[in-house]
């Protein structure tokens, strides 16, 4: 959720100038996912996720448009589907803008491509290793461009993965937004990571993590997520900062839910 939901203003704040850009996506997965399918069931993890935000109240004005992004897909008012970045990319852009979707899993990539592969013509769906398939795409022709990059990281290998492909991104289009996201895991390489970017950040960054629960005792599994963002709009600090409060309170489990939030202005 913290992912999708900083994806929404990032895509809203490139869609409101007129000029056209690219959006890649180099870990697009499956594109929406059914929630009522017995993968999703099975854990039902969307119950202390989007679950509880699709019934709260009172929302700050950013949190309610990133819920419009969920409601497109569930017209009549009730929980049945959730987006995944590429739908959420496929709803907030326009026509003059391009999309790349990248996804390296055999199942997934065929549901994206059965998904996405014919039905619009500013797309570009690829069965292929999202890492080494961004060069293909920069700079794009518009010299504006949004890069999200968010492999599992189930190999640790992936997180060595993400600074390289930001070395090499950063030499080819160094005036790009790109945001990456990052899990909070009892690992050196996760909590390594963003202070890595940040090191290779010349210009303004942006870092925010949402705690959701205590670092589990057995030193394995996800306590919450990180997005690292390289030239992040100028007002996104300031959004977040009414945002996360709120977050942390609905999601946080067991009075464990927390934020942080750092950035810097050049």
């Amino acid at each position: 959720m913290l992912k999708h939901f900083v994806l929404t203003q990032l895509l809203a704040q490139m869609t409101a100038k007129r000029k056209a850009f690219t959006f890649v996506d180099t870990h697009a997965g499956a594109g929406s996912y059914s929630l009522g399918s017995d993968f999703a069931q099975k854990n039902a993890e969307f119950e202390t996720g989007i679950g509880k935000l699709w019934k709260a109240v009172r929302l700050p004005s950013a949190l309610d448009a990133y819920l419009d992004q969920v409601r497109a897909l569930n017209r009549d008012g009730k929980l049945h589907f959730y987006p995944g970045s590429p739908q959420i990319a496929l709803q907030m852009t326009r026509p003059q803008d391009r999309l790349h979707f990248f996804e390296l899993h055999p199942t997934e990539s065929e549901v994206l491509q059965a998904y996405f592969g014919n039905s619009d013509r500013r797309i570009s769906v690829r069965a292929a290793d999202g890492f080494a398939g961004l060069k293909s795409t920069l700079p794009p022709p518009s010299r504006r461009g949004l890069v999200l990059i968010d492999p599992s990281y189930e190999n640790k290998e992936d997180y060595e993965k993400v600074l390289e492909t930001m070395r090499d991104a950063l030499k080819r289009f160094a005036t790009g937004v790109y945001a990456v996201w990052y899990p909070l895991v009892q690992r050196n390489e996760s909590h390594r990571l963003a202070g890595e970017l940040q090191k290779l950040a010349d210009g303004d960054w942006l870092r925010v993590s949402l705690k959701v629960m205590a670092p589990p005792d057995t030193g394995y599994g996800l306590f919450g997520s990180g997005m690292f963002i390289l030239n992040p709009p100028w007002h996104l600090e300031a959004i977040l900062g009414e945002v996360m409060p709120v977050l942390a309170k609905l999601l946080g489990q067991q009075g464990q839910g927390s934020y942080k939030l750092q950035f810097r202005q050049t």
